[in-house]
């Protein structure tokens, strides 16, 4: 190598010696968090079909269904800024156990509180057939002009005096003054762990910001007063598992 061949080498590579202190290497990788929804009715966990529950008004009830959509999933470190961890909606069915256990990767890593929607964007209330979670054949459509249920509750009760006692508490509406949409966040003490276990306490829907009786209430198929009650006790009832 000549002389002058040398000095065109040495040129640049003196420029990128020169910039290498400018340049940042820091990188951002991501941990795996997994999500774990558990489901009870006071200190008791949720069985379907098998167990007579009592609600704060001494009303008994078997649970048959109970499923709610959650979408908006983010994740806050200690600058409390939002980082999402998906963009899709999910369906939390109690009958179907895989759809409880959610995984994601976030960058990061020392998360300190979990944020989510219970409920379907507007946008997708009106976009016409959805596949997937939003498929209507999961049962959680009431129509075009309606849209989808956000959360359901099913069940029977000796108190209900609906048909053969049933129980049917179908929350949504996603047009004012009815939207029933509601976010929730939940504090993460700062965990290090990758896995996450939120429960949800079925209690709340009867008795949280509002006192529901099945009595009175057995039924509710539409957006509405009653839906908008069920919401704000339900976007109360989910906690971090110690």
């Amino acid at each position: 190598m000549n002389s002058i061949t040398k000095q065109l080498f040495r040129f640049p590579l003196l420029i990128w010696l020169a910039l290498l202190p400018l340049i940042s290497f820091e990188t951002h990788s991501s941990r795996p968090v997994t999500i774990i929804f558990k489901h009870k009715m006071g200190d008791r966990e949720l069985q379907l079909f098998n167990e007579t529950y009592t609600n704060p008004f001494g009303e008994p009830i078997i649970i048959t269904r109970f499923k709610y959509y959650i979408s908006h999933l983010s994740i806050a470190g200690s600058d409390q800024k939002e980082t999402a961890l998906s963009d899709k909606t999910f369906l939390i069915d109690e009958s179907d156990p895989h759809s409880k256990t959610l995984v994601f990767t976030t960058p990061v890593t020392a998360p300190q509180s979990l944020s989510f929607v219970i409920g379907v964007d507007s946008v997708l209330n009106i976009s016409g057939v959805q596949t997937g979670s939003l498929d209507p054949l999961n049962g959680m459509f009431w129509t075009w002009n309606s849209g989808y249920i956000f959360a359901r509750l099913e069940g029977k009760s000796d108190s209900s005096h609906a048909p053969a006692h049933l129980v049917n508490w179908d929350a949504g509406g996603f047009r004012p003054p009815y939207n029933a949409s509601r976010k929730i966040k939940l504090d993460l003490l700062n965990t290090t762990s990758p896995v996450i276990t939120i429960e949800a306490d079925l209690v709340k829907w009867f008795n949280a910001t509002h006192a529901i009786h099945i009595a009175q209430s057995p039924l509710c198929h539409q957006p509405g007063r009653l839906a908008m009650q069920l919401a704000d006790n339900y976007s109360t009832m989910f906690s971090v598992a110690p």
